[in-house]
């Protein structure tokens, strides 16, 4: 009995550990203001998820969306929210202010 909670309790860890190594690094800081994204460009490692940190330095709110990236989030003004992106292939994915569409435009570039 006490091995098989041994190797019950064993598999557990290695499971937590695994999923501890799929944790994104450290978040990527993005600001929006005058309904522009700071940077517009964010650069990512393919299949690494990642874990964007945006401040909305506007008096408006900002809903960061993108079908593509499976987003939609309000980011309220003078707020700051994190948006959460799953491991991705490589590629170009664009994003979009939904209440600024014109200048509120980013793309992430995965490599």
């Amino acid at each position: 009995m006490f091995r098989l909670r041994l190797a019950a309790w064993l598999a557990l860890a290695l499971a937590a550990g695994s999923a501890w190594a799929d944790e994104p690094a450290a978040p990527i800081a993005v600001t929006i203001k005058d309904h522009h994204f700071s940077p517009a460009e964010i650069h990512l490692a393919a299949g690494k998820p990642a874990v964007l940190q945006v401040v909305n330095l506007d008096d408006s709110p900002e809903e960061v969306e993108s079908k593509p990236l499976q987003i939609e989030k309000v980011i309220p003004p003078g707020a700051a929210s994190k948006v959460r992106l799953r491991p991705l292939e490589p590629g170009r994915y664009p994003f979009f202010g939904e209440y600024h569409p014109e200048t509120a435009q980013g793309i992430v570039i995965v490599e």
